[in-house]
């Protein structure tokens, strides 16, 4: 296994994480035995990175049983997340605490070595959350020793992202990133950016599973062609750890073959390890991938903010995904992106059409025809009618949970 140094800590953390939403079993009902052999395997190969989140159902009970029988606490560093979507202004610090010690009792352990607020989005996110006593709350946290590290894990545009970071001395952040996502997100500017003050960890390396085994016919044959020993997932994950300023790539690991697979990999992996020619092949797979590219959109946030709110780059990036990857990957980025669940959202049916996006746009995008667009493709009337749905599922767990 190799490792990368957390330059806030000093920790060596294993370049693979275990990402801990998708275990072997029924969801929300992990199987222990299962998912038992995965974990001691992936310990006993040197990954000592684990991440789960309150919101991930069974996630957190069945990592600290395993743990606990185990006896390798020590060995190992927790990754979990506070439920920012259930909180309110006025929850705030009983909120806060009532959701960590949740986690505590979960993981049966008496300290969380990485906290991260759970889907940040944009910067009002976190002042509303430093109005309700956030900051106050850390730091009692990190005094105490139960909180070793505090970052937060993002879905929103890239700006935003460049906001939060530099508001907060933070200690460590999740995004997602891959070859497919390089400006998506906080994407290639967030992370150089990010790297330079703490570590950077990455969610979604495969994109859902999308570069490992949904990927066109032709993209597959240029990567069998230039590396027939190199699966698609081999060359998702070689492209992220080529790149120093990541520190650790979380892969959900559901079966021994691809943790096997996961480990060989890592154990190889290294800073510029791409050749100029392996560099090509990603930008001929990306034609292929990128061909029924709809919107002509760089991802380059002229356009942002929005004075109504609108996700501008995150709507197009769902919006191509759909087409190139597939309806399921592309409703999954729209949802991510636009706050399908959120209290406001930041989806394309919120356009004023004011104009300013369009008289900002490098690219000369027809923006608001485009966000209208979006919007009669990627929320058909079932799509609004779960977001009502879960909105007002939400609100009852808000209300519930400070009860």
């Amino acid at each position: 296994m190799q490792y990368r140094i957390d330059k806030k800590s000093g920790n060596k953390l294993s370049v693979l994480g275990f990402g801990c939403m998708h275990f072997p079993g029924l969801f929300g009902k992990p199987d222990l035995h299962k998912t038992g052999e995965l974990v001691m395997r992936s310990v006993e190969s040197g990954v000592n990175y684990f991440d789960t989140a309150w919101m991930y159902p069974g996630s957190e009970e069945t990592i600290g049983t395993i743990f606990r029988n185990n006896n390798i606490r020590s060995r190992i560093y927790i990754a979990t997340k506070l439920p920012f979507i259930l909180i309110k202004n006025s929850g705030g610090p009983a909120d806060f605490e009532k959701f960590f010690n949740q986690s505590l009792l979960r993981l049966k352990t008496d300290y969380i070595d990485y906290y991260l607020l759970h889907m940040i989005s944009d910067l009002d996110q976190w002042v509303k959350l430093k109005k309700a006593g956030i900051e106050e709350w850390i730091t009692q946290k990190k005094k105490s020793g139960q909180i070793r590290s505090i970052g937060f894990s993002y879905h929103g545009s890239g700006s935003e992202f460049l906001k939060i970071i530099d508001d907060y001395d933070w200690e460590n952040c999740l995004i997602q990133y891959n070859y497919s996502d390089e400006n998506f997100q906080a994407g290639v500017t967030g992370l150089r950016a990010a790297s330079q003050k703490m570590p950077v960890m990455i969610m979604e390396p495969l994109l859902g599973g999308k570069l490992a085994s949904g990927l066109p016919k032709d993209a597959v044959k240029i990567f069998q062609k230039a590396n027939v020993n190199l699966s698609p997932a081999g060359w998702a994950l070689n492209w992220i750890w080529n790149q120093g300023e990541v520190t650790t790539v979380l892969s959900g690991m559901s079966n021994m073959e691809q943790l096997d697979e996961n480990l060989r990999l890592a154990a190889s992996s290294s800073v510029n390890m791409l050749t100029d020619d392996d560099q090509i092949v990603y930008k001929s797979v990306l034609k292929i991938v990128n061909r029924a590219c709809k919107i002509r959109c760089t991802g380059c946030n002229y356009c942002m903010p929005c004075p109504a709110g609108v996700n501008i780059p995150g709507s197009f990036s769902a919006y191509n995904t759909r087409y190139s990857l597939g309806f399921i990957q592309g409703m999954k980025h729209h949802v991510m992106s636009t706050g399908l669940i959120s209290e406001q959202g930041s989806g394309p049916g919120l356009c004023t059409n004011c104009g300013k996006c369009e008289r900002l746009c490098p690219q000369k995008i027809s923006i608001m025809k485009e966000l209208n667009t979006v919007r009669e493709k990627m929320e058909p009337w079932w799509y609004r009618l779960i977001g009502a749905c879960a909105r007002a599922f939400l609100g009852r767990k808000r209300k519930n949970a400070r009860k």
